[in-house]
């Protein structure tokens, strides 16, 4: 890497952002799938600065009892302290535990990389909440102190209702959908809200992102064996359902649904279909509040023709340069070069490298948490 770190130093030059690193990942045996993640969110300024600014309050927990917080807050501090502009890294504590904590993640078989980065944001909201539990019970057991547990205070009046811990990860990657079903014989419309850290698309060929989001709310009718049980009329009745995306999150992660499962061939088969994703994206058609706009900062990118080998990349967008991240391997690219990852349009082509996660961060401080 050190040609290729002072070649990437080079085509930046003077325009090298200040304090920034730009370091490769170690593959330990088919770990690009955990690597590609890792870059993508380690450049998710929000989320590395708050995950930082937890690793240096709670140093002591250092010495405590490890677990995957503490290895990607050691791992993100590693590369942010670096001497260096560029070089390489090796998350070996990281994978090490991850294989430790999930069976899941232990072969050395192809990974799927959304199923790691929604294993992983679920454990660091577990963790967090254990957290600020446990110091919360230390606290009413000790004297009053000074000391606040990482996220917000969460002081409830005698008998209040417990509201559900927001810990950092929720305030930059939780967003709520509701699903509301209208009764197609007395009107009355059920909304039922869940919170979500991804959207998963269903895609089809030479599509874009905002027509399978329009797809994602499209309104679909309940009838014949899949009637709506209506509480007002307390019977089975058609009804119309529709899902929308009640509150954004800061972050909104895509996650394109490329690999299917196809009946007559008992396996799954990846699509390989041309989805536009703009760098720009505005989420008119689905959300309450239709003015929201994103930007994109980063593609986990699959690249092969199946679903069980391959290889994941990612590209990140850092202080308005592209780069393209493999492994151990960084590189800058062209804005431009963004767009031959979209897919192909036809379904035998020889290009594979394929769009799988879409990181996009909301425009303006307005919408920020």
């Amino acid at each position: 890497m050190g040609a290729a770190g002072s070649k990437l130093e080079k085509a930046l030059g003077d325009q090298f952002p200040e304090g920034e690193r730009y370091f490769g990942l170690e593959n330990f045996g088919n770990t690009c799938y955990c690597n590609s993640v890792l870059q993508a969110l380690y450049f998710c300024v929000p989320f590395r600065e708050q995950l930082l600014e937890y690793y240096a309050n709670n140093r002591s927990l250092a010495d405590g009892e490890e677990n995957l917080l503490t290895c990607l807050a050691d791992l993100f501090s590693q590369i942010s302290s670096q001497k260096k502009k560029t070089g390489v890294i090796a998350p070996k504590r990281f994978v090490q535990r991850l294989k430790k904590q999930n069976e899941l993640f232990r072969s050395y078989m192809h990974q799927d990389a959304h199923e790691f980065l929604n294993f992983l944001l679920n454990e660091l909201v577990d963790i967090l909440e254990k957290e600020t539990q446990s110091a919360k019970n230390d606290h009413e057991t000790s004297p009053p102190s000074e000391k606040t547990a990482n996220g917000p205070k969460n002081g409830l009046a005698n008998g209040a209702k417990k509201e559900p811990l927001v810990t950092w990860v929720h305030k930059n990657f939780q967003g709520i959908l509701t699903n509301e079903t209208r009764c197609l014989r007395c009107e009355t419309v059920t909304a039922r809200d869940e919170t979500f850290f991804d959207l998963s698309l269903d895609i089809e060929q030479n599509s874009s992102i905002t027509s399978c989001l329009k797809n994602f709310s499209s309104t679909e009718t309940l009838n014949a064996e899949d009637k709506f049980f209506c509480d007002k009329c307390c019977s089975l009745q058609e009804a119309q359902k529709r899902m929308k995306i009640k509150k954004p999150p800061h972050v909104l992660v895509i996650h394109l649904k490329r690999f299917k499962y196809i009946e007559q061939l008992g396996r799954y088969k990846k699509l390989s279909y041309r989805v536009v994703f703009p760098l720009e994206l505005k989420l008119s058609d689905t959300a309450e509040d239709a003015d929201i706009e994103y930007s994109l900062f980063a593609v986990v990118v699959h690249v092969g023709s199946g679903p069980n080998h391959g290889h994941y990349v990612s590209l990140v967008k850092s202080h308005n340069h592209w780069l393209f991240f493999d492994d151990e391997n960084v590189e800058m690219i062209d804005e431009s070069a963004v767009q031959t990852f979209f897919g192909s349009s036809q379904e035998y082509s020889s290009n594979t490298d394929h769009g799988y996660i879409l990181f996009y961060e909301s425009i303006g401080s307005g919408n920020r948490n």
